[in-house]
């Protein structure tokens, strides 16, 4: 099966005077894009089924539309506690190898068109695990967008280990 959108960009900014549209995510206080082209779609992940013996990212499976999702916990992914509150899991859709994926995140936010004046390199001291999933930052007013590689986020077992090394 194919992936409907495949992005096959490289980790390297767009050239001078292009513009890239990123969904944005939250975290807490922290602000995370998404390439749009990237993104299927947002919804309420609801009905979880657990998974056994799957990694602690996975919170589970889902039926949305008749196809199964895995939901996958962005907060764990990058090494945060888990979110107390409303119980409410908003999820960005994406898919990755021909499967499908929720991206659980606490907030969908508002769609990004960014210039390239405005990105830079991940930051010297942006920790590891955050560092293996993201493509660099967009300065931003009095804070940083951190743009996640979705092809880093969604990677498990050997491909994990292949593109943390690269």
């Amino acid at each position: 099966m194919m992936a409907a959108n495949t992005n096959t960009a490289g980790t390297s900014a767009p050239s001078t005077g292009e513009t890239t549209d990123y969904v944005t995510v939250l975290l807490g206080d922290e602000l995370f894009g998404l390439p749009i082209d990237r993104v299927h779609d947002v919804f309420i992940a609801t009905n979880l089924t657990d998974v056994p013996l799957a990694p602690p990212e996975i919170k589970g499976l889902l039926n949305l539309r008749g196809r199964v999702v895995t939901a996958l916990c962005l907060r764990r992914r990058l090494g945060l506690p888990d979110r107390t509150g409303d119980g409410r899991n908003m999820a960005v859709g994406l898919e990755h190898g021909g499967e499908a994926y929720g991206l659980l995140v606490d907030q969908v936010g508002e769609v990004m068109k960014l210039a390239t004046d405005t990105y830079e390199p991940n930051p010297v001291h942006l920790d590891n695990r955050w560092r293996a999933v993201s493509r660099g930052v967009h300065r931003l007013d009095g804070r940083l967008l951190i743009i996640l590689d979705v092809e880093a986020v969604l990677a498990f077992g050997d491909e994990r280990q292949a593109a943390s090394a690269a």
